[in-house]
């Protein structure tokens, strides 16, 4: 890995925390922690980092712009010199200038964390890969919440993320763990 490896910290955003709205019980609650962690390790060694902000365009939802949720949390607040790309759909490539900025500086690697496994990051992901892109997905820096099935019955929330994860392993991404990434960087 070096500058031509970019990261991506997708839809981190305060909204989030409002686990009813979506869903109820989340799992790995150490996501952002560990998001934070590669952040940093990215800044130490002034490699490309791009956030990623979901601008709902429901208005109930927590994480439209009108709403306090919208906001990227604390742990991994943007700096002045880290673009922020807005998307209002799953993909962060649909709708924005992100592949564009990402051809521009030659990267061709990418590194993606966030929320939440089933939807955006998945949607991300797998169109990083498809566009080319050598792609990574933390495990433990992302996390989901529970689904209701068809049938009205609940699929627990480390379920449906294990299941996202086996289904994007080497086929759209590498599935790699923060201590892994970071240990291959030391």
């Amino acid at each position: 890995m070096d500058h031509t490896t970019g990261l991506l910290l997708v839809d981190i955003q305060k909204g989030l925390d409002d686990w009813e709205f979506y869903g109820g019980n989340r799992n790995n609650l150490t996501a952002e922690e560990n998001a934070s962690k590669i952040l940093q390790a990215w800044r130490e060694r002034a490699w490309p980092v791009f956030h990623v902000q979901h601008s709902s365009m429901n208005p109930e939802s927590p994480l439209h712009a009108s709403k306090p949720g919208f906001q990227i949390k604390e742990e991994v607040m943007p700096l002045a010199n880290e673009p922020v790309i807005t998307k209002n759909v799953n993909s962060a490539f649909i709708g924005t200038d992100l592949e564009q900025r990402l051809k521009e500086m030659g990267i061709n690697t990418l590194i993606i964390v966030g929320l939440t496994t089933n939807h955006c990051i998945s949607t991300t992901t797998r169109m990083a890969s498809n566009l080319g892109f050598q792609t990574y997905l933390v495990s433990d820096a992302t996390a989901t919440f529970d689904r209701k099935g068809l049938d009205g019955g609940i699929f627990e929330a480390e379920l449906i993320h294990q299941t996202c994860l086996a289904n994007l392993n080497e086929e759209f991404a590498t599935i790699v763990s923060t201590e892994g990434l970071l240990h291959t960087m030391a």
